[in-house]
């Protein structure tokens, strides 16, 4: 069954209506025909079963016959990703979306120099944000990750932000394995975390510095396995430990 997206505020009625891209992969790529089934996700929770009622030339306009809500995971974890060169990004957002992550904070930092104004770094926020919606039309996803626009470390952490846990991928030789970090977390509080931070540095780590500030932020530094890992690898290594761990259904 195909999936599309539409925002909240468009699913307010019966029947729904798909427009500009939407239309355009319904009509052009896709080729849906009236009577076709197709899942609507509006990206907080809510699944729509809808069925093709009509094709116009550049609308197609979906009857909804069942709606159906997925609870958000029981952990809000926010990525913290150090923003790596090239287009790596994007297959990072769309992993991430696949691993249930809540928030994806692109962060600029030293080892990669990436000069962006507001307006540059608006256009990044924008188009990551497709990526997201096209990863959750991929995957199922019924909750669409915020995709913040990129922002230093230090703009970051002025927001003075606290998770229930934060944790550091580090090549430092103080680090403990994540699955550790999770169990004291545990055994201290009685419970899992509801909120979790991960920082994952550019090619060659984040800089000690750089590592000092978001550990004296509350964050923890952890082992990602013994080899020195790809900045995408290491990303979708840390999230799946934390989605086994945490996401429990």
């Amino acid at each position: 069954m195909h999936r599309f997206y539409l925002p909240p505020e468009h699913c307010a009625g019966n029947p729904l209506r798909l427009d500009g891209r939407e239309a355009h992969h319904a009509l052009h790529v896709l080729r849906l025909k009236r009577g076709e089934l197709v899942t609507v996700l509006d990206g907080v929770g809510n699944e729509f079963m809808c069925a093709v009622e009509d094709c116009g030339r550049n609308v197609v306009t979906l009857s909804v016959s069942l709606k159906n809500f997925v609870p958000a995971p029981p952990c809000s974890i926010t990525l913290l990703q150090a923003v790596p060169k090239g287009k790596i990004i994007e297959s990072i957002i769309q992993k991430s979306v696949e691993l249930g992550v809540r928030r994806i904070v692109p962060v600029l930092s030293e080892r990669v120099v990436t000069q962006l104004d507001d307006e540059d770094a608006e256009n990044k926020r924008g188009k990551w944000r497709n990526v997201a919606i096209e990863a959750i039309k991929q995957c199922g996803a019924a909750w669409l990750p915020e995709v913040e626009a990129p922002l230093t470390i230090e703009q970051f952490l002025a927001r003075k932000e606290r998770f229930d846990l934060s944790l550091a991928g580090s090549l430092q030789k103080e680090r403990r394995h994540p699955r550790e970090v999770l169990r004291e977390f545990e055994t201290k509080h009685g419970r899992l975390p509801q909120s979790a931070g991960v920082w994952i540095g550019p090619e060659g780590d984040f800089t000690l510095e750089e590592l000092k500030m978001i550990q004296n932020s509350g964050a923890q530094p952890v082992s990602l396995g013994r080899l020195v890992l790809r900045v995408e690898t290491a990303a979708i290594y840390c999230l799946s430990i934390l989605n086994y761990e945490l996401q429990r259904d």
